[in-house]
């Protein structure tokens, strides 16, 4: 078995959008106004606005994936990560969050920030072991958010 984490690539649209519907879905969130246009156009939302898509490739399947979407401020949000359930335990999250670390250093950025929901126990530990803090209330646009974080660079 080889697993990689490869740039976002045109045939992994239906896979992007599909991967993060279905874990919206099964938390029992509404899709929003900000994922229908990420999920819907990651070409023209995130990549051509400074952001980057990673997928994890299992022997060259789609397993995963996680974004990184430019902030004003010259940091990234990171976003929209998903894993396929039989895909976990292989430490795709952190190598998902590695490629985006890597990618946010590689360009200058001063931070990573995420928004997340306090059910996303899973995530949030990742986080934590990863390096993220948690941050008072910040403005978002998604009404599920009510964990906001960030890691310095």
């Amino acid at each position: 078995m080889t697993v990689a984490i490869v740039p976002f690539r045109p045939d992994h649209a239906a896979m992007w959008r599909s991967f993060n519907e279905a874990w919206l879905i099964a938390g029992g969130y509404a899709l929003e106004a900000k994922d229908q246009l990420v999920l819907g156009d990651p070409q023209g939302s995130i990549l051509d606005r400074g952001g980057f898509i990673f997928i994890a490739e299992r022997d060259g399947a789609p397993v995963g994936c996680c974004s990184l979407m430019a902030m004003a401020d010259g940091g990234y949000e990171v976003g929209k990560m998903a894993v396929v359930e039989d895909a976990r335990g292989l430490n795709l999250g952190w190598r998902l969050l590695d490629a985006c670390e890597a990618a946010a250093r590689a360009a200058g950025a001063p931070r990573l920030y995420l928004e997340t929901n306090q059910a996303q126990t899973h995530a949030i530990a990742l986080y934590r072991r990863f390096g993220f803090l948690d941050l008072p209330p910040q403005p978002t646009p998604y009404a599920r958010c009510d964990v906001w974080m960030e890691k310095r660079l």
